[in-house]
């Protein structure tokens, strides 16, 4: 039996969801909602949509949906809280854009809810679902870097540009979420400096120290085991990067997003020591193999396969998006004490600290 399904928002992001769930043989699209009715005529010149599903401009209309299983939220996180919660309450299955919502102890309570209602909530941690994410996590478990380092990662675009959220939680989220499964573990203290230059609270003043919403970010992350992460983010920038890298002492592995020919490579070395002097050793450079899948293709793919086999998954989780919105959430407040050392008081999916 096919999962009957809805999508709130078809942007940028939403209408890639409908392209999927249009060909996928186990899901059945009845309703697509968007406030924004120029962006449903869009929708029904790029896609062959049957007259069946249902296209309107409110959650509302389409709430109480006969033979509605699931739902698909990918509308501005601020929203998320409020639809997911009347979804899960109605008795539909979530899946929804990262973040979660902007408040781990919503995460919590919409994970409490889903639990108790006994429907899934599965988040679009998209990068989990990456084959160079599932791919390098095996490199690392082989031992091939030594023993690890430091990490650091470059997440830059000239556009867009969020009015909803700032750049630390429109693109931090995919490296952090990256560099906890590399590592198997979550920083325990946190730290980010911020610039404004576009959207200041007072839009009379362009200047970097006024509070709004922060164009470039700078992250610190430190983890248990001594490994330290540096994050760049920035959506005012025109050279795109896609980059992250975790080093070893015997050699980094490099996700270059950005990079055709090789997105994932081992860069290989390590330094003798002789007379005082230091040697480069075994240099080598290995591109690794990916299996050709497209990561949301691979979310949308496990969301059907969670609700059909009723076995949840662990990266698109409850407990992982209260795990990665928590640490957003410290480095939010590092932001605006200007770079503050945060620890991170984990949150527990019964909401204690």
């Amino acid at each position: 039996m096919k999962t009957k399904l809805a999508i709130l928002g078809v942007g940028r992001w939403g209408k890639h969801y409908v392209r999927h769930f249009l060909n996928h043989p186990q899901a059945e699209l009845v309703a697509i909602v968007d406030a924004n009715p120029p962006s449903l005529d869009v929708l029904k010149q790029s896609f062959p949509l049957h007259e069946s599903i249902i296209l309107a401009c409110q959650w509302t209309e389409i709430r109480q949906l006969e033979g509605l299983d699931a739902v698909v939220v990918v509308t501005p996180a601020s929203t998320h809280y409020s639809l997911i919660k009347d979804a899960l309450s109605l008795g539909y299955h979530v899946l929804s854009e990262k973040p979660l919502t902007l408040n781990p102890n919503e995460c919590v309570e919409l994970t409490q809810l889903a639990q108790q209602r006994n429907r899934h909530l599965f988040i679009d941690h998209t990068y989990l679902f990456h084959p160079a994410t599932e791919t390098g996590k095996t490199v690392v478990e082989s031992g091939k870097l030594g023993k690890l380092r430091y990490g650091y990662a470059s997440r830059t675009h000239i556009a867009p540009i969020r009015q909803d959220v700032d750049v630390l939680w429109d693109l931090a989220i995919h490296d952090i979420a990256i560099f906890n499964d590399w590592l198997e573990e979550s920083p325990q203290q946190v730290a980010a400096r911020g610039r404004i230059w576009l959207q200041s609270d007072d839009f009379n003043a362009v200047s970097p120290e006024t509070k709004g919403l922060s164009d470039l970010v700078w992250v610190s992350l430190f983890y248990p085991s001594g490994v330290e992460v540096t994050l760049h983010l920035c959506w005012l920038n025109p050279d795109k990067q896609r980059r992250l890298c975790l080093v070893g002492e015997e050699g980094t592995l490099i996700f270059d997003e950005m990079s055709s020919d090789a997105p994932l490579s081992l860069q290989k070395g390590w330094l003798k020591s002789h007379n005082n002097q230091f040697y480069p050793q075994n240099l080598d450079y290995e591109v690794i193999p990916l299996e050709n899948k497209e990561p949301l293709k691979q979310v949308c793919d496990r969301f059907l396969e969670t609700i059909r086999t009723n076995k949840p998954n662990k990266a698109a989780s409850g407990q992982k998006a209260i795990e990665l919105v928590n640490i957003l959430d410290h480095l939010s407040q590092s932001l605006e004490q200007q770079g503050r050392i945060l620890s991170v008081n984990s949150i527990s999916l019964d909401g204690s600290r």
